[in-house]
């Protein structure tokens, strides 16, 4: 297999195990919410293909760098952080910063994640304050990872690859940002109909 073929192969078995952490995290939310609303649907499968995401993938990440670093690890969840590494190389090596934040992401936004799972299926008092709380962790984590490299440049980012650029660092970060925010959006929209429906007589501004 001559270099090209490799870096084909490995960017296809990465995004393949991507792809399939989302499809299992869709059909267990889809599950959870038989008896919900469309909405409530979609986020219980979300939040399922995050907890996923945060648990597995960088759970895996937080594991190896705090043991070694990714790039002298072997397994096919090393392999899909030196693929992501490509695009972002603090992912490679020990970057403090980095680790410091996923540690917070894996423990905290992961159990945050399931806490509001729980929350909706049982339809708790508390779910949007949990859906606010997770939605600003995601949203601050997304920020401390790219804004320290910002400030310098981006010298660790590889925009010069479509794959790296657009796919890598644009799509999959991005998900992140847009879809904690349209929670929050939903969250607000929420909580103003209960206000609404508790004082009836008051015009809610």
């Amino acid at each position: 297999m001559d270099a090209v073929s490799a870096l084909e192969a490995a960017a296809g078995r990465s995004l393949l195990l991507c792809t399939a952490l989302l499809a299992a995290g869709c059909a267990l939310g889809l599950q959870l919410g038989l008896r919900r609303g469309a909405a409530d649907r979609a986020v219980l499968a979300w939040l399922c293909s995050d907890a996923l995401v945060h648990w597995v993938l960088e759970g895996a990440f937080v594991y190896l760098a705090l043991v070694g670093n990714i790039a002298d690890s072997d397994g096919l969840l090393a392999s899909l952080w030196k693929e992501y590494g490509k695009a972002d190389a603090r992912w490679l090596y020990f970057d403090p910063n980095i680790v410091a934040v996923e540690l917070v992401t894996v423990f905290l936004d992961g159990f945050l994640a399931l806490f509001l799972i729980y929350a909706i299926v049982k339809e708790k008092y508390y779910r949007h304050f949990i859906q606010i709380t997770l939605c600003v962790c995601e949203l601050y984590g997304g920020w401390m990872t790219f804004s320290p490299d910002w400030l310098i440049g981006s010298p660790n980012l590889n925009s010069s690859n479509w794959l790296y650029f657009w796919v890598y660092l644009v799509f999959f970060n991005g998900v992140w940002v847009l879809v904690p925010g349209l929670l929050l959006c939903h969250s607000w929209v929420e909580l103003k109909k209960m206000h609404q429906r508790e004082t009836p007589s008051k015009k809610f501004q």
